[in-house]
């Protein structure tokens, strides 16, 4: 093995970089901080000497040059739930694309006080800007207004969330395609400014079809808050006029309402139709299989984290509407 090739990763340094290219280090420092006054030739030159020796990058140092950790952090909240979850994943994608990492922070999104300590925390990691997962109705605004010199976006706020609403539409839009007339609604905490999203996306379809609005229960985004609402709501279904269909906010509470309808001795989609919203990668899996609404996660995370680095980005797919086995026209 040769020396150049024998040396610890870790100890290879910009001079030995700059000796192997034949360039100087100012030059090496300047393709490392992609310095748009390089010739191509040098810049390849460069990228192989990184290669072959293994040099790694030190961001703290790149920082110093810079001013600029690229790193963009994330402020989550229940990371448990799969809106979050994929959130996280879609987000880390986009920003791996566009050359930069993400740092997590984990906050309670309904205290501000959680939620600004996650944005101080990443802010003194020198981030590059915050993108919000998850946030609620009154911490949102409150961290823009502590940070105004700092750039913070939402997965689905500004144009996310007019998607969110047009997908909450079609969810609604193809049970009356279907013929029901009685549609309840099962709606996340109303606190999120998603469950705020959807939940105006389901009206405006019931209003633009000349549905009065039945009944509306709310959960926490969980099957298991699914599964507690399926009591009252085959009572509902049995009274006279009672809803033939619901429209839930996610795949989650769905999904508990579909287990919880069939203990209490209903046939989903015979006696009632159920549909979802996010298309999960589970929701083809249920029994019966889940009708649900899918949203371009990828396209939106494209879309937040060039908003943050002050980039173009084309706009996200629109929402599309998954029809499996768990709504059918009323009996």
């Amino acid at each position: 093995m040769s020396e150049q090739h024998g040396r610890v990763a870790s100890r290879v340094g910009v001079r030995d970089v700059a000796r192997a290219a034949g360039v100087s280090t100012q030059t090496v420092s300047r393709v490392i901080n992609e310095h748009p006054n390089i010739r191509p030739e040098t810049r390849d030159r460069v990228l192989r000497a990184i290669a072959d020796l293994g040099y790694r990058v030190n961001n703290a140092a790149r920082t110093l040059g810079t001013r600029t950790t690229r790193t963009l952090g994330v402020i989550a909240s229940d990371a448990t739930l799969y809106g979050p979850a994929v959130g996280i994943a879609a987000l880390e994608a986009a920003a791996r694309d566009a050359g930069r990492w993400i740092a997590t922070a984990y906050a309670d999104g309904s205290a501000e006080a959680s939620v600004r300590d996650a944005a101080d925390r990443l802010l003194g990691q020198g981030v590059d800007g915050l993108v919000v997962l998850a946030p609620h109705a009154t911490t949102l605004p409150a961290l823009v207004g502590a940070h105004p010199g700092i750039v913070i976006t939402a997965l689905h706020t500004g144009p996310g969330a007019d998607r969110q609403e047009a997908g909450a539409a079609l969810a609604v839009a193809h049970l009356v395609g279907l013929g029901h007339r009685r549609i309840g609604r099962v709606a996340g905490p109303e606190e999120w400014l998603e469950a705020q999203s959807r939940e105006r996306g389901m009206l405006r379809a019931l209003a633009d079809a000349g549905i009065e609005a039945a009944p509306c229960w709310t959960g926490d985004w969980s099957a298991a808050s699914g599964a507690a609402l399926a009591s009252p709501i085959a009572a509902a279904a049995a009274a006279p006029g009672g809803p033939t269909a619901i429209a839930a906010a996610n795949d989650q509470m769905a999904l508990g309402l579909i287990a919880g309808l069939r203990g209490a001795g209903l046939d989903v989609p015979g006696d009632i139709s159920i549909v979802g919203f996010d298309d999960n990668p589970d929701a083809a899996y249920y029994r019966p299989a889940l009708t649900t609404v899918g949203l371009d996660l990828a396209g939106e995370a494209r879309r937040a984290v060039a908003e943050v680095l002050g980039d173009p980005a084309p706009e996200p797919a629109e929402p599309r509407l998954v029809i499996r086995a768990s709504t059918a026209a009323p009996r």
